[in-house]
């Protein structure tokens, strides 16, 4: 069990290692940025990703040389005991097109367990962040607070993206997301699943639910928003083993205190059931090749 001190340690690290890149994100946003690439032409990324993931990195390892570092930009750095999940800019599209929906995003992980966790908002200069002993919002401790009925809910999620359309089907895909729209009150798709996890740990809304996102975008907001007393339930969506920890698993559902919502437990459960059969027919049918 990690000692308390550690994980205060590591959480003051974490914080100050997203106020370094406070100031030169900001002087960028809402200037002429250059956008590239990476999977698709939905998957964005930009100089300054790579720039402040480098700052960080370096940081962390002259803070805490122990240190093995996962960025969403530079991949593995390091082999020490403290494991550090990374991205200097999640809503990376919204960074580039000038939309204050964005942040950064550091966790870090000892022996399977999430330690400490920042998500920073520079826009708004709202820093979430948590440790072992509680979850906070600017230094304040927070407790999220849903309400508990989905037909007066606020739900934050980024499905469906074209990706879903073709794992799920565009049809499957465009009725789930129809039967949230009219379960939920409001449904909103702001695009950064770390800021949105944050906003429910903050009780500001109820829900958050995504199908693909990774180590580095979840980890430091799933220890924020359990500190905060709401609930996280992992979806392996059939990439991951059922034992993987949480913030391995590409899917997720976040839940405030309170919340009581059948609609969209089914439909996500219903969105994993079906991509772990397509995973087990496709290994099926290589098998047999």
């Amino acid at each position: 069990m990690t000692d308390l001190r550690d994980s205060t340690r590591l959480h003051d690290v974490a914080r100050r290692a997203a106020l370094e890149v406070r100031d030169p994100l900001l002087a960028a946003f809402r200037t002429t940025i250059a956008v590239d690439y990476k999977v698709d032409l939905h998957d964005v990324v930009t100089e300054h990703d790579k720039r402040s993931e480098e700052t960080i990195t370096k940081f962390i390892m002259r803070e805490v040389p122990d240190s093995m570092l996962l960025g969403e930009e530079g991949g593995s750095v390091g082999s020490g005991a403290v494991q550090w999940y990374v991205d200097p800019i999640d809503g990376t599209s919204n960074f580039a097109r000038g939309l204050s929906f964005w942040c950064v995003s550091i966790a870090a992980v000892i022996e399977g367990e999430i330690v400490a966790g920042v998500v920073y908002d520079p826009v708004a200069d709202n820093l979430f962040s948590a440790d072992l002993n509680g979850a906070y919002l600017n230094g304040r401790s927070i407790r999220s607070n849903a309400v508990p009925d989905e037909r007066r809910a606020t739900l934050i999620t980024g499905y469906p993206v074209a990706r879903d359309f073709r794992l799920d089907g565009k049809q499957r895909a465009l009725e789930d997301i129809g039967v949230l729209i009219e379960t939920f009150s409001t449904v909103r798709r702001p695009g950064s699943a770390a800021l949105s996890i944050s906003h429910v740990a903050a009780g500001w809304v109820d829900a958050a639910v995504g199908f693909g996102v990774n180590p580095w975008d979840v980890t430091a907001a799933i220890l924020i928003l359990k500190q905060a007393r709401g609930s996280y339930t992992p979806l392996t969506l059939g990439k991951v083993a059922s034992s993987s920890k949480d913030y391995l698993c590409p899917g997720y559902v976040a839940l405030g205190e309170g919340a009581n919502y059948p609609t969209l437990n089914r439909i996500a459960e219903n969105i994993s059931q079906r991509r772990q059969e397509t995973s087990a027919s496709s290994s099926l049918s290589v098998a047999r090749a």
